[in-house]
């Protein structure tokens, strides 16, 4: 299957399989997102050895399996290292055996699981690093693992013997809805693209979870297959990605739930009340694994740089403390009588708005503004009477601020007199209230369209569709 997406990434490692030196590249991202079929695939003719570390492996055990794949490619028996330095001095002499000046790749995957308690790999894959593969010509070390925490705190802001020693520093993140059905086409699952927003609503555009989806069944048939029936491979996923990525994941837990509880976000201080937790170290050091792990998003909304919010960005995540926790397996199709409830409209509202917010570049693109210089985020008014909000505004360096309304519907969504009434209130806060002498174009992104009516030609300036969303850029 060949890689879809992901061109700058293979870009990256394909330059470094074509240079003149050694690289040390390091890949990270979420569980699932892809990471280990873009290194071999991108580096099959060049793979000369490939190492995946045990999940909560012992030290003794991590190097008892190293040396069975050590073997698997020398086909020589060796005795099983003590420890690490041992162990890299058997993969030198392994390296040393390789004829010829072609490119050599390196893998080593769920790096951080390596890395436990008293081990010392990291001190060793460093010298290894530094006294030897560094100074040959010919080797592509790539190191890869999910804890993306542990993967920059450790690599990428190494402050020991891998300071300033990275080539390239790789995080793959989930597929876009470009991306997303191109993937479903590959597999023959052909949807509309409405009903690809609805299955990103569910597992966002996690790749392993995509490949589940089986060609023939409609996108509902597919939720409740994987979300609600016993056996349904979503069902446990939650509690197996945060357990295998974090130490300590019932606080990280705790905190995706209250952040799906209020999708617009929490601050700080608002996290802590209602999760629960001590504020201080501890605290600062889950919000930043959950942040670079690509659960949670932080950002600050529109002129306001003192209260930071924190949003579940997680498409799954939010859709699991939702609904699917929430249920037991059921065989009487469950999933398609909840997605008729009034609360999921609400719920799939927020859902949609996440997904624009998370493809900016494609609607800056289908304004015809992906040449201008923007800024992004949404704008909340609470201290006049009936207060405002937008749902996502786009600043831009040509004198316009984009206002949009996202709405996600089943048909075209139509502006009556009394909403009429509320733009025109938004309107006129937001200008108040920010002092803007910019020009405010009203921008509608919905799933099919406005009506044409006498409101929509007053009013908006610009309407897109969902088709907006899945530009190829």
């Amino acid at each position: 299957m060949d890689i879809i997406g992901r061109k700058r990434e293979k870009k990256l490692i394909e330059s470094s399989l074509y240079s003149d030196k050694s690289a040390l590249i390091v890949v990270y991202g979420r569980r699932r997102v892809g990471k280990t079929f873009l290194i071999r695939e991108t580096c099959k003719n060049y793979l000369r050895f490939e190492f995946v570390g045990m999940h909560k492996a012992t030290a003794k055990d991590q190097l008892r399996l190293f040396s069975m794949t050590l073997r698997n490619y020398t086909k020589i028996k060796q005795k099983i290292p003590a420890n690490w330095l041992e162990a890299f001095q058997q993969l030198k002499e392994y390296c040393d055996s390789w004829k010829g000046n072609k490119k050599k790749v390196l893998f080593i995957d769920e790096f951080p699981w390596l890395d436990n308690n008293k081990s010392n790999f990291l001190r060793a894959f460093e010298n290894f690093w530094n006294s030897y593969a560094d100074k040959r010509r010919d080797l592509v070390v790539i190191i890869c693992g999910s804890a993306a925490s542990y993967m920059i705190k450790n690599i990428v802001r190494n402050k020991g013997g891998l300071h300033n020693r990275l080539t390239e520093k790789i995080k793959v993140e989930p597929f876009n809805l470009s991306e997303t059905e191109a993937l479903l086409k590959v597999n023959r699952v052909l949807l509309t693209r409405y009903d690809i927003i609805q299955l990103y609503m569910v597992m966002g555009g996690i790749p392993h979870y995509l490949q589940k989806i089986q060609p023939g069944e409609s996108a509902v048939q597919a939720v409740e297959r994987l979300c609600f029936e016993k056996d349904g491979f979503l069902r446990t996923e939650f509690n197996e990605v945060f357990a295998s990525l974090f130490d300590h994941a019932d606080n990280h837990e705790r905190i995706i739930r209250r952040l799906a509880e209020l999708r617009k976000g929490l601050t700080r201080n608002e996290l802590i009340q209602k999760s629960n937790l001590p504020s201080g170290g501890n605290l600062t050091h889950t919000l930043r694994e959950l942040e670079e792990s690509g659960f949670i998003e932080k950002y600050h909304p529109y002129r306001n740089a003192k209260n930071a919010l924190y949003r579940l960005s997680d498409e799954y995540s939010a859709f699991y403390v939702k609904y699917i926790e929430n249920t037991k397996p059921s065989r009487n199709a469950l999933w398609p009588k909840l997605e008729q409830q009034p609360s999921f409209r609400i719920w799939a509202g927020f859902s949609f708005e996440t997904i624009c917010l998370k493809h900016v570049d494609q609607l800056k693109e289908a304004l015809k503004i992906s040449g201008v210089n923007a800024s992004y985020g949404n704008w909340t008014e609470k201290y006049s009477p009936r207060g405002a909000q937008v749902d996502l505004l786009i600043d831009r360096d040509d004198n316009v601020i984009n206002l949009c309304e996202i709405k996600y519907c089943q048909g075209e969504y139509a502006i009556d007199k009394t909403y009429a009434g509320e733009l025109m209130h938004k309107i006129n806060t937001f200008k108040t209230a920010t002092k803007t002498r910019k020009s405010l174009f009203l921008t509608f992104i919905t799933t099919y369209g406005l009506k044409d009516n006498e409101y929509r030609k007053q009013l908006v300036q610009n309407s897109l569709t969902l088709e907006a969303l899945f530009i190829d850029l």
